[in-house]
């Protein structure tokens, strides 16, 4: 790379990497992963996530890097220019149709933070012993049906995550070199941990067997295509602010094949220690949120040293929210520089810390903040990404998108590539969305 790097350029293709799986690992691997895989026929599910992980990502996310990357900047101008060469008028229409995939950013960086307050005091709770001697269930229900219960924590994810944005795509490189690996090493030890446990080995069998009967359930392709696209982050907004923030010269397919690739690893660690744990307990793998604060617990109570298990887990968890929640707020906030020059970075961080912390304190009760993270994963989320889609592969220019996703690329994508892109991977968003909407599933 050359030595006259932007400012809020990445310097290392490494450092890019680790900070796109940041923003792509989170709830969505940690519990969301092993739910939908251990309610939707285990291996027949994995099999089909490996299938649209690999067709989202050669197309989808490296279309989402390169798009931020030409534009040079993130939502809102990325979209207006995609939207500029079909004219004035509409050129307008992208510059309105940006705000909604922007939007999904912040709605969904709202709930996660709500959330990442829970592992945040389960760390504590962790830390000071507390909560290894109670009973989880009525450790839960004390702060999660209580209204203003995690405030304090709250306080410290939300200042902690913007304090971390200050420096820009730099800052943010730097941090997700520390916390990635960090989370990589902190799972595998707990994934070992889980390996001794009897009844493991069915857990194992489960994750990595099927039936092929399985696989003709159209609601396994279903859920499968769901989690792969939201695991990976494409929502027509995050990946394309990092994209944004890329040196010319590197291959956006390569990286998006990288982060794909480190992802899906998040996702089977996050299974390695949650399914086979569950199938030795007998619990249920698709509790959800009280996967992480009832099911986890009571199992770290019963085995030797599961304090320290218990530390580490909820670090791990809490270096993740915190990554992807960079993504959401970096999104917001350079789109709003990039739309309002005259503002000061320092000022937007401040009004995006008020306004999640505003809105986020009343979503700390679970039975607010589950409502309110099937809205956005309904409606706004689903919709954003499909006109994210159809953005780039059906209004862009083709010559634009392929000259940009060849620049840099030891093997330039050719027409196939582009074909997958408008005639399969536009499709499956639009299906996705269709079912979301039609049927109300939040994935």
């Amino acid at each position: 790379m050359s030595t006259n790097r932007k400012k809020g350029q990445f310097t290392s293709s490494w450092g890019f990497v680790l900070s796109a799986v940041g923003s792509a690992v989170g709830m969505a691997n940690v519990w969301g992963f092993p739910a939908k895989m251990g309610s939707n026929g285990g291996g027949a599910f994995l099999a089909a996530y490996l299938i649209f992980v690999a067709l989202f990502s050669t197309v989808g996310l490296s279309a989402e890097y390169a798009v931020g990357r030409r534009a040079r900047t993130g939502t809102l101008g990325a979209y207006r220019m995609a939207w500029r060469s079909r004219g004035a008028g509409a050129e307008t229409a992208g510059r309105v149709v940006g705000w909604l995939p922007l939007a999904g950013s912040m709605c969904i960086a709202i709930g996660y933070a709500a959330i990442i307050s829970y592992v945040l005091k389960a760390l504590a709770g962790a830390l000071d012993g507390s909560l290894m001697t109670a009973d989880p269930s009525a450790w839960f229900d004390a702060f999660s049906l209580a209204d203003y219960s995690v405030v304090p924590f709250h306080i410290i994810v939300v200042v902690g995550t913007l304090l971390t944005l200050l420096f820009g795509a730099r800052s943010i490189e730097k941090s997700n070199q520390v916390m990635m690996p960090v989370f990589f090493i902190i799972f595998l030890i707990l994934a070992v941990r889980v390996a001794f446990l009897p009844g493991a080995a069915a857990g194992y069998r489960y994750m990595f067997s099927f039936r092929w009967g399985e696989l003709l359930d159209p609601m396994v392709w279903i859920w499968a295509m769901g989690q792969a696209f939201f695991s990976l982050s494409i929502t027509g907004s995050g990946m394309i602010v990092y994209g944004a923030y890329l040196d010319r010269e590197m291959d956006v397919a390569a990286l998006a094949r990288q982060t794909a690739l480190f992802d899906t690893i998040a996702a089977l660690v996050a299974a390695l220690v949650i399914i086979p744990a569950c199938f030795a307990y007998g619990l249920d793998v698709g509790a959800g949120p009280s996967l992480l604060f009832v099911t986890l617990p009571r199992i770290l109570q019963d085995i030797p040293f599961g304090r320290i298990f218990a530390v580490i887990l909820y670090l791990a968890m809490v270096f993740a929210g915190v990554s992807s929640l960079q993504n959401m707020f970096e999104a917001v906030g350079e789109s709003l520089l990039h739309r309002f020059p005259r503002l000061a970075r320092g000022g937007v961080l401040v009004l995006l810390c008020v306004i999640c912390l505003g809105v986020g304190v009343h979503m700390e009760p679970i039975f607010r903040w589950g409502p309110w993270m099937d809205i956005v994963s309904i409606y706004i989320i689903p919709i954003g990404a499909t006109l994210g889609a159809v953005s780039w592969f059906w209004v862009m220019p083709q010559e634009d998108l392929m000259d940009e996703v060849s620049r840099g690329a030891r093997r330039a994508p050719g027409e196939l590539w582009y074909s997958l892109g408008r005639y399969v991977y536009v499709p499956c968003a639009m299906m996705l969305c269709a079912v979301a909407l039609l049927l109300k599933v939040a994935f």
